[in-house]
């Protein structure tokens, strides 16, 4: 009999690539696993915001420039219009209702995350980051990007959070 992706996550014997297989199937990587517990979603989501703001410090300590934290300063703005606007839930940005608040958020949103990508290339431009500094900030950025979509996928799914 084969196993199912939620026997092989809790027979696997090391907690990150478990952790892996999970948010991999958590996202529609891969479509057998069907009831995982939340807790262990809402524990990758953690890993995965805490492994960008690691990369974020790391960015600015190795190259001892502080600059790139400005950076992190959008990780607070990008979810706002979300919060204000859309009430906290995340369905309106793939909705196609409008409304003057709706489209605003959506704007607001949009733009907010083209600054996350925008600052790190102004400030390599400009001269006052190095460019392995530029290249972890969009890392850094990829996995913000990355731990968004997984929390939208989760919260399209009807757990109780």
């Amino acid at each position: 009999m084969a196993m199912t992706i939620e026997a092989k996550v809790l027979n696997c014997s090391n907690s990150l690539i478990c952790l892996l297989i999970f948010l991999m199937c958590r996202c529609g990587f891969l479509l057998e696993c069907s009831n995982c517990c939340f807790v262990t979603v809402l524990a990758g989501l953690a890993f995965m915001f805490s492994s960008s703001i690691l990369l974020q410090i790391l960015a600015c300590a190795l190259y001892s420039n502080w600059w790139p934290m400005l950076s992190a300063l959008m990780y607070v703005v990008v979810p706002m219009p979300c919060m204000f606007f859309g009430g906290g839930s995340t369905q309106f940005l793939i909705s196609r209702d409008g409304g003057g608040w709706i489209d605003a958020a959506k704007f607001l949103t949009g733009a907010s995350t083209v600054g996350s990508l925008a600052i790190p290339i102004i400030l390599r431009h400009a001269g006052m980051i190095e460019t392995g500094a530029m290249l972890i900030e969009f890392t850094s950025f990829f996995i913000f990007i990355c731990t968004v979509m997984c929390f939208h996928r989760a919260s399209l799914d009807d757990y109780d959070w």
